[in-house]
């Protein structure tokens, strides 16, 4: 006894050594960051082991909250994943993990490589259950079928005796170790004071088993006409399959997000001092580094490449199928896979820094949120099993007078029948399964919300600079002074226009095509234009010229018959040429705009340009409705004018004046490229800035809309068909049984339709 003692008092003080080490700040800072624009709060992720079912986020909520230093928490279920804001000068993470192991939980750092050993341990066991009740089963129905087909007087009272000693002997594991989850589940809600849903579960169990083991000890007793053991054994039976599927189901769908949250290596080849190579944590790398990455390694931080080249896969972080060519002097981001050749690889950003670990922090984010759907779910599932118990107790009082025996097979169908774990599995399973989903294509879900919103919208506004046009001028008509070639004209003018990064200089320069003209004694004079020498024709001789505006190069207003920007050439003589100019239309634009109005929405275009150029543009993208001239407060005032006539507004945009009116509109998309404002602000980010992600994410939230709405109906179906069957006492226990699995396991066969998206968009 003494010797076992020690043993439990070692085990703990090794568990709060492990515990307290996470107390340092280095370690939590692993699995946290700084809260933005809250100083002083951080937010850290958990793990959460041993939750059973949704419901069992609610527990952990409350198990947290109260915590000192603990401001807020955001629980899963359906991804088993805490978020914790919490401020390290009022509490630690010891006190996390001591809590949750007094509520009956366990937890590690989300994203830590030791997380993946107890929940592939959780598995195994849970399969070893799942056997040990599927043998005893088929035994116990063995035995059970001779009392389904008997006719009376067929078996002697000494056969059935022994027929119920042995399933009562095979029932035995099924309900010490294969019911242990539910037992221990029910127990820690108890002991919390709660009512979840593993009680009724626990409750049918005990009473089918202890009423069985009386009969089968008492014969004469008032209930010993029958046993309950087949029903037993298969409720457990068709319970654990559900949940063993449901398991692996959610790994397909819902963990998808954690996938792609947690596929950085683990280390990486970094060269030393003395030029050799030697494998190092990715966390250990600064900017400065060098390392080197083979075929088929994941990019560990963002740099530039110094020597090598090799095709590299930004799927996952652009939603860009096709492999980029990277060589020296390319970028290279955190999370794409090098795919065919070596690359040497400068750090500039590492850890926290990089844009994988933002698209991370939102992932994070979404991960842990709650639908309004499933706050109301999991509010109503308390309330339910309540309801559940006393129905079931009312049932068994109602039955006792006439039949015993009936009256505990109708309790325990009741209890086991109206199990709501459908309920709380039918929007959380689903909108991670379409989260996951979009973030496999490259858009990211900040706002599980948004999801629900986008089915309600009517309205999609556009932004013009940077979110229909890309970011670059195009030459669309060129005029020359008699006597003087095009192809020549051009030639001069990029020959000026390579000394200036002006958007308008790189739109001539990509405009010649060919190698510029030299130029000499060139100057740039700011919001004017360009100014040098530049050899002209096949000849020697050097010509002073001008590129830049009207008056700039003293440009008669006949050569300015355009509304929109206009670049000019001059030399000593006077006008050489004008180039007008025009922004690049994105190519999938029009094709986007019309998918959308295929979807029955009306698409708006605001922007804070000339009206000219803004209606130019809307017409070639197919954009009926224009505004121009609209500052940032404008545009606010336009989407909410929309909305107060009753309007449901989708905004998509990426500029910073974009933020306001961003965080205004009902569902806001920001490009890839927006700027973190924009992206502070928005409900969705489209990673790669493709527009067609727009309407395909429309779409889907569309069907995920629709899917949520079919769990609930069918979880509310179930109940309405299910629980009067068992009250009146035409449904036993292990019907009852499998038609609790079946529901729980359709509402996530159902969700993980959504992690099915076309491979593009």
């Amino acid at each position: 006894m003494q010797t076992a003692t020690l043993s439990l008092n070692s085990d703990a003080s090794r568990q709060a050594s492990r515990w307290s080490a996470l107390d340092e700040r280095a370690e939590w800072e692993g699995f946290s960051r700084p809260l933005s624009g809250r100083p002083g709060l951080w937010e850290s992720y958990l793990a959460i082991e041993g939750m059973h079912c949704a419901a069992c986020s609610l527990t952990v909520e409350e198990v947290l909250q109260k915590l000192p230093g603990v401001e807020s928490v955001q629980v899963n279920g359906a991804s088993a994943v805490a978020r914790l804001t919490w401020a390290p000068s009022q509490g630690m993470p010891s006190a996390w993990l001591a809590a949750l192991q007094r509520a009956g939980y366990g937890a590690l750092p989300a994203g830590d490589m030791l997380a993946a050993a107890p929940r592939i341990q959780a598995q195994r066991m849970m399969l070893w259950r799942w056997l040990v009740a599927g043998f005893c089963m088929m035994q116990v129905m063995m035995y059970a079928f001779p009392a389904y087909i008997a006719e009376p007087g067929d078996i002697s009272a000494e056969a059935q005796g022994l027929l119920r000693w042995a399933s009562w002997v095979l029932t035995l594991p099924v309900v010490l170790f294969s019911c242990w989850p539910f037992f221990s589940a029910a127990l820690r809600d108890l002991r919390n004071r709660r009512i979840g849903m593993d009680v009724p579960v626990a409750l049918g169990i005990l009473i089918a088993f202890g009423a069985s083991s009386a009969a089968t000890f008492d014969p004469a007793s008032p209930w010993g006409a029958e046993v309950w053991y087949d029903s037993v054994t298969m409720f457990v039976f068709f319970l654990l399959s559900g949940r063993l599927l449901e398991q692996r189901l959610r790994d397909r769908t819902a963990g998808s997000l954690e996938a792609l949250m947690r596929s950085l290596p683990d280390s990486v080849e970094r060269q030393g001092a003395d030029g050799m190579f030697e494998r190092v944590p990715v966390r250990r790398l600064v900017p400065g580094d060098l390392i080197r990455l083979l075929p088929g390694d994941v990019v560990p931080a963002d740099g530039t490449v110094t020597a090598g080249e090799s095709q590299v896969d930004e799927a996952l972080l652009t939603g860009e199928s096709t492999p980029l060519q990277r060589r020296t002097g390319s970028a290279v981001i955190a999370g794409s896979h090098n795919l065919s050749g070596m690359l040497m690889v400068q750090v500039e950003r590492a850890g926290t820094g990089t844009r994988y670990a933002a698209m991370v922090a939102l992932m994070e984010q979404a991960s842990v949120q709650k639908p309004r759907l499933a706050r109301i779910a999991d509010r109503i599932a308390g309330p339910f099993v309540l309801l559940v118990l006393l129905a079931s107790a009312a049932a068994a009082f109602w039955w006792w007078p006439s039949d015993p025996a009936h009256a505990i097979g109708v309790a325990v169908a009741v209890l086991i029948v109206t199990c709501p774990c459908a309920l709380s599995l039918a929007t959380p399973a689903a909108t991670l399964a379409a989260a996951g989903a979009l973030a496999r294509r490259g858009v990211l879900v900040r706002r599980l919300e948004a999801l629900e919103s986008c089915a309600a919208v009517d309205t999609v506004v556009f932004d013009k600079t940077g979110t229909l046009t890309q970011d670059r001028m195009n030459v669309t008509v060129s005029r020359t002074r008699e006597g003087l070639d095009l192809v020549q004209a051009l030639r001069m003018a990029a020959a000026l226009a390579q000394h200036s990064l002006h958007p308008l200089s790189k739109a001539i320069v990509q405009a010649a095509g060919a190698v510029p003209e030299p130029a000499t004694d060139v100057t740039e004079v700011p919001g004017q234009g360009l100014q040098g020498r530049v050899l002209s024709g096949a000849g020697a001789k050097l010509h002073a010229v001008r590129l830049g505006s009207a008056a700039f190069c003293g440009v008669p207003p006949s050569a300015q018959a355009v509304d929109g920007p206009q670049v000019h050439l001059s030399d000593e003589a006077g006008w050489l040429a004008s180039f007008d100019m025009d922004e690049v239309l994105r190519p999938e634009a029009r094709a986007s705009v019309g998918a959308l109005q295929a979807l029955g929405l009306q698409v708006q275009l605001l922007s804070g340009d000339l009206m000219a150029a803004v209606a130019r543009l809307a017409s070639r993208a197919g954009i009926d409705e224009a505004w121009g001239q609209h500052t940032p407060e404008a545009k606010l005032a336009h989407v909410r004018g929309l909305q107060q006539r009753g309007r449901r507004v989708v905004m998509v945009g990426d500029g910073m004046n974009d933020g306001p009116v961003l965080a205004c509109a009902d569902v806001s998309v920001a490009m890839g490229q927006a700027v973190p404002l924009a992206q502070a602000k928005s409900d969705f980010i489209v990673l790669g800035g493709q527009l067609a992600a727009v309407p395909a994410l429309l779409r889907h939230a569309h069907r995920a809309h629709a899917i949520v709405r079919q769990n609930l109906w069918w979880a509310a179906l179930y109940n309405a068909v299910c629980v009067p069957l068992a009250v009146l006492g035409f449904m036993p226990a292990w019907l009852a049984g499998l038609g609790m699995a079946a529901s729980s396991l359709l509402v996530v066969l159902n969700s993980a339709r959504l992690a099915r998206m076309p491979e593009t968009f």
